[in-house]
């Protein structure tokens, strides 16, 4: 199975992009630094020497399976994690938070378990949360359903952006571990399970629930509903222990979508498979999709969520103030279309 095969068309975004890029620039102001595909926008505060990093983003069909099995409150805990990392991988700490949610008719228990969670989020990273938006819209959304979105400002010193445009050949790429599949390729996932759950003639919520022994015992429903890690801790002690140039937060695009964006151009990656283990919960979705290993690192992170480009004098340092990371591989010329090259 491919991402395409679930309803999902990457190059369909950036030909989306492509079509709006223009008049998106002509909004700039002179505040604005950078261009569209960087991990966050950035805005300088006039008169000083802050800079406002912005993000927005969605939990995505990962709502689909929250609502199936009853368990809300780990995408909104989802939500305010991803947009952090965003805004980390332009070398910003969190400061305040807005969520959008809509459904068709609300419901106080489910809207007070997803929002509760962000706020708990926020309130765990030191974000403020600021408001949002309710929208009740009938006919919109099948009964019982309803999307997420949220937005993430930051704040960081002008001179403590991180800027791919610092990145140098021969550079230090380290990963650290994702705790699943985050946010993204659920959409594949989802596809993957009703197959499955043909396969074993049961509905999806029993494939979902049933003990599996590849998990090592758990379920499915526990594997793919994990929290979206948050990197707010570890990219704190890496920058003081280390020469951080740029940071990449593997979401949707997986590896080829995401790392090179913390690269300039004519640079690329060489990756190491063999510096970690893929987990098993990618293995099993792969394994029952019969999806092809280039699909499957451009769908998923594939168990490394967020990688940091270092100074390789600083490698050893780097390794010591982390917990998990691993040195996964170099930056190298690019040598072709794809920029991430797996020895």
């Amino acid at each position: 199975m491919r991402y395409l095969d679930a309803g999902v068309d990457l190059s369909r975004k950036e030909d989306s992009l492509a079509r709006i890029r223009e008049r998106v620039s002509a909004t700039r102001r002179p505040e604005v630094i950078g261009d569209i595909g960087a991990f966050g926008g950035l805005f300088q505060l006039t008169g000083t020497d802050t800079v406002l990093v912005a993000t927005a983003d969605g939990v995505g069909t990962k709502v689909e399976l929250a609502r199936m099995l009853d368990r809300h409150e780990g995408v909104g805990t989802d939500l305010v994690h991803l947009c952090a990392n965003d805004a980390l991988a332009m070398g910003a700490e969190p400061l305040f938070f807005l969520d959008y949610f809509s459904t068709s008719g609300l419901d106080p228990d489910v809207f007070s378990r997803v929002v509760g969670a962000m706020a708990d989020a926020c309130r765990a990273i030191g974000c403020a949360l600021l408001g949002g938006e309710t929208a009740q819209m009938p006919g919109m959304y099948k009964d019982g359903a309803y999307d997420l979105a949220g937005f993430l400002v930051g704040g960081v010193r002008r001179d403590r952006l991180l800027d791919p445009a610092a990145v140098r050949d021969g550079d230090v790429l380290i990963g650290l571990t994702s705790s699943g599949l985050h946010t993204n390729g659920f959409s594949l996932a989802r596809a993957i399970v009703s197959t499955r759950a043909a396969v074993e003639e049961r509905d999806d919520r029993a494939t979902l629930e049933a003990p599996r022994p590849e998990l090592g015992g758990g379920t499915l429903a526990d594997a793919l509903l994990a929290v979206h890690r948050c990197y707010l801790d570890d990219v704190r002690a890496l920058r003081s222990a280390a020469t951080v140039r740029s940071i990449a937060h593997l979401t949707g695009g997986g590896w080829e979508g995401n790392l090179p964006r913390a690269l300039p151009d004519g640079l690329g990656a060489a990756v190491d498979r063999d510096t970690w283990t893929v987990p098993p919960l990618f293995r099993l979705l792969a394994e029952w999709g019969g999806v092809a290993d280039a699909e499957a690192f451009d769908t998923w992170n594939m168990g490394i969520g967020l990688i940091a480009v270092v100074d390789p004098a600083d490698e050893r340092a780097a390794l010591g103030a982390l917990a998990d990371g691993t040195a996964i591989g170099r930056v190298e010329p690019s040598r072709g279309e794809r920029r991430v090259r797996f020895a």
